[in-house]
């Protein structure tokens, strides 16, 4: 299976956040490390593992460009260069309050649970345009197979025609920003409050900001790790 990378949102290692996404999980996607997983009260440890399984394999994160291959005469080291370079002329951006709440997937009775900002500012979805923009030129275009497993028959027409476009269907007006924390879960909203409880307790900063792009890399199939990290410079 080809290499694939992700340009995405992750905190600091340093940060509270961070540290608290990798115990929900049970990974951390700088190390590439199973770590101990915390898992809400009143669920057993092995269920928990089971609802967390999607999330984990790509790693804590924020998606602003959806895996891609590479195109052709393209490579990493190129890559790396690129993302540095458009990271030092973009600000970061302030997102303010941050809460958890269940996100609805497409099943009706089953949603995900992802930490989101209370009230996403416009320029949020300025970076995330731009970042889907720049880095198109450097994605292969989809196969056959890799548009069928999107489920085409199930996006609207405008998400059809990102996905033609971008690679993916959740671009530039269908952008949520999100940092997801379980798989599609019955009862998600049950759930909120624990996980909220939970990022409380470990002192989550209050507030989120997107101050770096990391570049993130899947081998064969394997899990995602993060093999480079651009922290956004002043717009200058």
């Amino acid at each position: 299976m080809a290499t694939r990378y992700a340009v995405y949102f992750v905190p600091g290692a340093d940060t509270a956040l961070w540290r608290f996404g990798c115990e929900v999980l049970g990974r951390d996607a700088y190390s590439g490390e199973d770590v101990a997983q915390w898992h809400p009260p009143g669920y057993a440890a092995e269920t928990w593992h089971a609802m967390t399984a999607d999330p984990r394999f790509y790693g804590f994160h924020a998606t602003l460009k959806a895996p891609f291959r590479l195109a052709e005469g393209r490579d990493e080291a190129g890559l790396v260069a690129a993302l540095a370079a458009f990271a030092r002329k973009r600000k970061p951006v302030d997102l303010g309050p941050r809460t958890i709440r269940p996100i609805p997937s497409s099943n009706p009775d089953r949603a995900f649970l992802a930490l989101v900002p209370a009230s996403p500012p416009p320029c949020l979805a300025d970076l995330e345009g731009a970042i889907v923009r720049h880095f198109d030129d450097w994605r292969a275009a989809l196969t056959p197979a890799e548009i069928e497993r999107r489920n085409p028959g199930r996006l609207n027409e405008r998400q059809r025609r990102y996905l033609d476009a971008h690679g993916y269907p959740y671009v530039l007006e269908e952008f949520r920003f999100h940092m997801t924390l379980t798989a599609a879960v019955e009862g998600a909203a049950a759930l909120a409050p624990l996980l909220s409880s939970r990022a409380d307790a470990v002192n989550v900063e209050p507030s989120l900001a997107v101050d770096r792009l990391a570049l993130f890399r899947q081998d064969d199939g394997g899990d995602f790790r993060i093999v480079e990290v651009a922290p956004l410079g002043g717009g200058d």
